[in-house]
């Protein structure tokens, strides 16, 4: 990618300004607030758009600063650039009530969409971030911050860039990321599965628990049942015992008389017949008949009594037993009862069976279920296949930090001519050095010894996260830079062939250019 044009229809303090750009080295010179950051700051505003900030923030974002100073309705510019061997302009509209932004194809004229992405397809990988800690360098942020070391890991986690070394004769493409995720999301539903598997066997232990303690109700209140049954048939079969013995007992009171069990004595029913006899021939006419038939209502009332009497006499076992059985109980027939108590019988031997499976049918549910073992074989397959894609991205890490390292160290050699060989890059892409065989962290180098060192990093970052080539853009970058490595890092910037935008409010740039007579385009701001 090249950028050829730049058009600021408003932006900042410029209003129709038109810079164009060429191949290699552009010195866009200008004193101090000429506009260079302003231009810098249009470039990233043209190629990622600019958002306004909220509350207290949008006094300092970039939107408010480089809103323009006249016309701030028509906030807008274009950018013209090459990618891949055509021509695109870019056109935006800032101002947050007519914001848009159009990316047209000048070669054939197809108008694209910068809103479904098409713009983040013509300029390839690079986004904001990338922007901003490789080949932007703004005024004295030459640091790297903890994106880049981020974006390491994911582009290491991705592997897009190291597809040649793994696959070096192959086409295939690795991307552990999207890998991972999926496998994540696999296991995420599969986990989703085991647990409304668990959750369908509870609810069914549930039930079946429930169940059971209906069916256990059922077959209490049988027993219960089935006992009051047979001792109803056996108190029947009692009584029709005391039946037989009473009236065998009556028959040999009939057969023979025993006086002494009489209530009433015989020689006492022929005293009273006499009496009345007597009583009605004595007794003269017609009061024979009255003292007759009082005397006979007398000897009935005393035998009456006589009879009571001996009916209150204490009673045998067999007649209490007789007593208890209540009338409602003697008009059930016996043949009732023994069916009943068939049917009750056969009734709990039917509730006990089922309680007996469901009993069984949950000891089998506490048992690890086939399903839960088909489940559980395949989450350790995914968790196996997470962890070897974790190693994976491990050893691409390694080697992408490698190769990183490794270049990182040969650009900074160059620039110092070879004061510094070697650059160590720990956990988060914190730097030191190696001088003399002794490990130097950054912190105890000079500020232009570290400038260097993270141009250096920010150089091969861009050349291993990005595929294609992109402008480098330097703002007021070198201030701390001596004039051998100035003149060093110009000749490196030289030999990449690539873009370089050089915004400067100095002549070093110029002059050191032209002593080693490298062509370049000057662009006064």
């Amino acid at each position: 990618m090249e950028i050829r044009e730049l058009t600021l229809h408003n932006f900042g303090k410029f209003t129709g300004k038109t810079i164009r750009l060429e191949n290699g080295i552009n010195i866009l010179y200008g004193e101090n607030e000429s506009g260079k950051t302003t231009l810098h700051t249009f470039i990233k505003g043209m190629l990622f758009g600019m958002e306004r900030g909220r509350g207290r923030a949008s006094v300092y974002d970039s939107f408010s600063i480089y809103e323009p100073w006249e016309n701030p309705n028509y906030y807008s510019g274009s950018l013209r650039f090459e990618s891949g061997g055509k021509t695109f302009r870019i056109d935006r509209n800032f101002d947050k009530y007519t914001k848009k932004a159009e990316l047209i194809c000048e070669d054939d004229g197809e108008q694209l969409s910068v809103a479904d992405g098409d713009l983040a397809v013509v300029i390839g990988e690079l986004n904001a971030g990338n922007y901003d800690n490789t080949i932007s360098i703004g005024q004295l942020k030459v640091e790297t911050g903890k994106y880049l070391a981020s974006e390491f890991k994911n582009h290491a986690v991705d592997g897009s860039s190291l597809t040649d070394t793994v696959c070096p004769h192959g086409n295939g493409e690795i991307n552990l990321e999207k890998a991972l995720e999926r496998l994540k999301e696999k296991k995420k539903i599969l986990e989703r599965e085991m647990k409304d598997s668990l959750l369908q066997k509870q609810a069914r232990r549930e039930r079946m628990e429930q169940e059971a303690s209906y069916i256990w109700r059922d077959v209490h209140r049988l027993e219960e049942e089935y006992v009051r049954i047979t001792e109803e048939i056996h108190h029947r079969r009692e009584k029709e015992l005391v039946q037989e013995r009473e009236n065998a007992e009556n028959k040999l009171v009939i057969d023979e008389l025993r006086p002494d069990k009489w209530r009433i004595h015989p020689v006492e029913i022929i005293v009273f017949i006499g009496i009345i006899v007597l009583a009605f021939i004595l007794i003269a006419k017609p009061w024979n008949y009255l003292v007759s038939i009082i005397l006979f209502l007398v000897c009935g009332i005393y035998v009456w009594n006589r009879m009571k009497v001996g009916k209150q006499q204490e009673k045998t076992p067999p007649e209490i037993i007789l007593e208890e059985i209540t009338p409602e109980e003697e008009k059930i027939p016996k043949e009732k009862l023994l069916w009943e108590q068939s049917h009750v019988k056969e009734e709990l031997k039917e509730k006990k069976t089922q309680y007996g499976n469901l009993q069984e049918q949950l000891t089998e549910l506490d048992e690890i279920s086939d399903d839960y073992r088909e489940y559980d074989k395949r989450r350790s397959a995914l968790l196996l296949a997470m962890d070897r894609l974790n190693e994976l991205s491990i050893q691409l890490q390694k080697r992408l930090e490698e190769r990183l390292n490794g270049r990182t160290s040969e650009i900074l050699a160059y620039i110092t001519d070879y004061r510094y060989t070697k650059v160590l890059l720990e956990e988060g892409l914190h730097l030191s050095v190696l001088k003399d065989g002794r490990r130097v962290p950054m912190e105890q180098l000079s500020r232009g010894a570290a400038e260097q060192i993270y141009f250096a990093l920010r150089m091969a970052a861009s050349e291993v996260l990005h595929q294609e080539e992109y402008p480098v853009i330097l703002d007021d970058t070198f201030a701390y830079y001596d004039d051998v490595r100035l003149k060093n890092t110009l000749r490196w910037l030289e030999e990449q062939k690539k873009q370089v935008l050089v915004f400067t409010c100095q002549k070093r740039e110029v002059r050191i250019l032209d002593e080693l007579k490298i062509a370049y385009h000057k662009i006064d701001v």
